[in-house]
């Protein structure tokens, strides 16, 4: 597994050296406005230890942060109005872990994404044959 990169862009927004506008806030998790947003709504939700991934947060996290990121994915949801009992459609959570899925930040962080039809999830086919 890749170690945690200190410089890469979410530690540097937990850190304050670059500015963020947060969604919600928590001991446990930031949750602010993607920059290239793939939806009418797209938040991200990091939590605050060193996580590489959703696997190294799995394997490492302690109960109380992984209690505490995942009900900061959920009161963000509900925060932007995307949860049904807010009046919203609903939404999709996406977490990319590795090259392969194309994880761009080395630190575990969840899309929330919503404000419409968002549309089937399709499943690529591998191309590569064992």
């Amino acid at each position: 597994m890749t170690a945690y990169d200190e410089s890469n862009v979410f530690a540097k927004i937990l850190r304050g050296e670059i500015p963020s506008k947060p969604v919600h806030e928590d001991e446990h998790a930031l949750a602010f406005p993607d920059i290239n947003p793939l939806g009418p709504t797209h938040i991200l939700v990091i939590p605050k230890g060193k996580y590489v991934s959703f696997e190294d947060f799995a394997a490492k996290a302690s109960e109380a942060e992984i209690v505490g990121f995942v009900r900061a994915i959920a009161e963000t949801a509900k925060k932007a109005g995307l949860t049904q009992a807010e009046g919203g459609q609903g939404f999709r959570l996406i977490a990319n872990a590795g090259p392969a899925a194309h994880q761009e930040v080395p630190h575990l962080h969840m899309h929330i994404l919503g404000g419409g039809n968002l549309g089937p999830v399709g499943m690529q086919k591998s191309r590569d044959k064992a």
